[in-house]
């Protein structure tokens, strides 16, 4: 069935590039769009998102040789406001986007450990793996250890553990008797005893593959007579709660989880428009239209159709043209 997951895969990106790909006339309208007073944000538009990242970068090297600017730089020097930090999103390569994300959780006063928690629980150990690779060429140190710095306790170690990429992304192989046990130390763990063995419930979560904890999922729900997410709950709180709940998510439907994040990113007063971008730019060439559909299914309406209703100007034409039509 190889055919079957590669068709899924193509079905699932939404933003597939120019199929009449030219890269110095579209660096040379990236140009002009830029260049003297106003700026032509249309035409910025059409190109970024409607090229894929690898013509993206290809259009940037073409900038640099034929008017000796840094594409990136001129972008954040010519645009303002979400718009920009959108279209500066567009030009990162993906892995060095996601570690950029990283560093900006981390730096300065406070710690976005959500941004953190999303992109360690949903990322495969080689997406991982490039992403720590990537965070220690640009920011100079090990991305493991600014998280040790910045976080503590078990939230610390759970999230070490998940960086470690141990949990197997590939085997779909599941073994009844481990699947069994396990459900069993989870319970032992947390409903049966007062108060919780933490460590218990971290290695399962971080060290085993998905399909193998659908039936630790299924195993612990016959013995605790109620759902894994419901035990997290009662045992547990704060940050170590959500990435728990966030592990547990992205294992039974990874699309499902994204369309949530995006849901609760423009649901309630004010655009969550950190997470609007991140998830939209990052999953667009790999899922987006996937997400869509489990969006479509989950919240009763389509995801451009929200995003129209919560943002505006050229952000929001920006945005719909990534998300691509919805039928």
């Amino acid at each position: 069935m190889a055919w079957w997951k590669a068709w899924v895969e193509q079905e699932g990106i939404a933003v597939k590039g120019s199929s009449h790909f030219n890269l110095d006339p579209d660096a040379e309208t990236l140009y002009k769009a830029m260049k003297g007073i106003g700026t032509n944000e249309q035409a910025i538009t059409d190109i970024l998102t409607k090229r894929s990242n690898v013509q993206r970068q290809e259009i940037a090297k073409s900038f640099k040789a034929q008017f000796g600017k840094d594409l990136t730089e001129t972008l954040k020097s010519e645009l303002s406001g979400n718009f920009e930090r959108l279209m500066v999103a567009l030009m990162y390569p993906p892995y060095r986007y996601e570690a950029k994300e990283m560093y900006d959780a981390m730096k300065g006063l406070g710690t976005k450990e959500g941004v953190i928690i999303e992109i360690l629980a949903s990322r495969t150990k080689n997406q991982l793996r490039e992403i720590m690779k990537a965070y220690e060429e640009d920011f100079g140190s090990k991305l493991e250890e600014d998280i040790q710095a910045d976080t503590s306790g078990y939230l610390e170690r759970i999230l070490v553990c998940l960086l470690q990429g141990s949990r197997d992304d590939v085997s779909g192989f599941v073994d009844p008797a481990l699947a069994l046990q396990d459900a069993q130390d989870l319970f032992a763990a947390g409903e049966k005893i007062h108060g919780t063995d933490e460590m218990k419930f971290i290695t399962i979560l971080t060290t085993r593959s998905a399909t193998h904890l659908m039936r630790v999922f299924e195993e612990y729900e016959k013995i605790a007579n109620k759902s894994i997410e419901d035990s997290i709950k009662s045992e547990t709180h704060g940050s170590l709660e959500e990435v728990m709940l966030t592990v547990v998510k992205c294992t039974q439907n990874l699309h499902s989880y994204f369309a949530e994040r995006l849901y609760y990113a423009m649901k309630g007063a004010g655009t969550r428009d950190g997470t609007l971008i991140r998830n939209i730019v990052s999953r667009s060439e790999i899922d987006l239209n996937l997400i869509k559909g489990q969006f479509k299914k989950m919240y009763g309406q389509s995801l451009s159709s929200k995003i129209a209703e919560d943002t505006s100007g050229d952000y929001r034409n920006a945005l719909l043209n990534l998300v691509g039509s919805e039928l």
